[in-house]
């Protein structure tokens, strides 16, 4: 099984802050997962997303988030 990763854990590979993953991810410009209240971030969907340029100012573009439970 992969690996999900913590938003700290996303904001320090980013060089971010916690608080912007989870703007990022509430606006559907990284791809994440969302498990009820529990928001985790796919490490190979992440690694796609980095290197494809990250978050697109085109709304039609961005990454869509999957709900779970």
């Amino acid at each position: 099984m992969e690996k999900l990763l913590r938003a700290n854990e996303v904001a320090e590979l980013l060089g971010s802050s916690t608080w912007r993953v989870y703007e990022l991810a509430r606006l559907g410009q990284i791809p994440s997962v969302r498990f009820g209240r529990t928001v985790r971030f796919s490490e190979s969907e992440l690694e796609k997303w980095i290197r494809e340029g990250g978050p697109t100012a085109d709304p039609t573009h961005s990454q869509s988030r999957s709900t779970v439970g």
